[in-house]
């Protein structure tokens, strides 16, 4: 609750929100060297429409993965950190975190899907670990790339 860490959340939302693909956020991706992440409730309800949104952002603070499914799947990934960079990597397809929230209450969320991917992927970066560590067939997709697959997609 402390007034530093709820600059540092506010000033991780506000990067966050100038990426208009940005699913979420750590704090070493801002040069914090703190175990905060967030995700975006936006962009998350439109990446995945099976995400039920609970009308803010998800923070975690010092969160820990306490279960990862057996079952895995190949998943395709970017990051913030290597803009335009897309791969495939192996992630769990259920997961469960545990943390603290932004007004210092312990949650504990399961997810499946996208969240759970991204759970995974920015914990691995509060782990010094980046999708590109992991990932296989790796290429670079420019923006305007991007933006032809996407009209494609809603055609």
């Amino acid at each position: 609750l402390s007034e530093k860490i709820q600059k540092i959340i506010a000033d991780m939302k506000e990067a966050l929100s100038t990426q208009k693909d940005g699913v979420a956020i750590a704090a070493p991706q801002i040069d914090i060297p703190l175990r905060i992440f967030v995700i975006s409730d936006a962009v998350l309800k439109e990446a995945d429409k099976e995400y039920k949104s609970i009308g803010r952002d998800i923070v975690f603070i010092n969160p820990e993965i306490t279960k990862l499914s057996r079952e895995k799947n190949d998943v395709e990934e970017g990051c913030l950190s290597v803009r335009w960079k897309y791969g495939k990597v192996k992630r769990s397809i259920k997961t469960t975190v545990k943390g603290y929230n932004e007004n210092g209450e312990i949650i504990e969320r399961g997810a499946s899907g996208i969240l759970a991917q991204v759970f995974q992927h920015e914990t691995d970066h509060l782990n010094g670990i980046l999708f590109i560590d992991k990932a296989y067939n790796i290429e670079d997709i420019p923006p305007e790339e991007i933006e032809k697959l996407e009209k494609q997609n809603n055609e």
